[in-house]
């Protein structure tokens, strides 16, 4: 979608025309669906996830300021929906400092490019939830760990430790996986 596109139908929207609002759904829904799979622990959280997104992207969208592509604001906006889910049912167990974790493994990076991506969601759905959102986080959207311990309100240490974590889990089951 262009920019101009954009811009008219997010100014549709915000007038309350439901034909606009349905087409911004319609465009963004397959991507931030894929989005809510990978911090989802299967696929009716990810389908709630989803919902509870567009509601609150349609919430805020007073808040776009066209500054940006209007993609990346709105998986901001399911990003963040994502994280207070887990926030919100306390599911962060295993949330462990980095000093007591041996990190035995450097390199995963090359363990994950092999797959194919359903695949892989499907394996990081099986991690706890705050391995797996941590993991998420750092790997597939890019944040810092600094900017991930602000958002899920624990120190860069645990970041760490939890994606150092995440990774040996997911190792685990992809070598269980290979052996069969």
């Amino acid at each position: 979608m262009k920019t101009s596109q954009e811009e008219q139908l997010v100014k549709s929207c915000l007038r309350g025309d439901s034909t606009a609002q349905r087409a911004l759904y319609e465009h963004f829904k397959v991507p931030m669906f894929r989005l809510c799979l990978r911090y989802a622990k299967d696929r009716p959280e990810a389908e709630d996830l989803l919902q509870d997104g567009f509601i609150r992207v349609f919430l805020d969208l007073h808040q776009y300021k066209f500054n940006g592509a209007l993609g990346g604001w709105i998986r901001r906006v399911i990003v963040n929906v994502a994280l207070q889910h887990i926030r919100k049912n306390k599911k962060m167990s295993n949330v462990v400092e980095l000093e007591t974790v041996v990190n035995d493994y450097q390199t995963d990076e090359d363990v994950f490019s092999n797959m194919g991506v359903k695949a892989l969601t499907k394996i990081i759905q099986k991690l706890p939830p705050g391995y797996r959102a941590v993991f998420n986080m750092y790997v597939i959207e890019g944040y810092s760990h600094k900017e991930i311990a602000e958002k899920m309100n624990f120190t860069v240490g645990s970041s760490k430790s939890q994606l150092s974590k995440a990774k040996a889990v997911l190792r685990e089951m992809l070598e269980k996986i290979m052996m069969t």
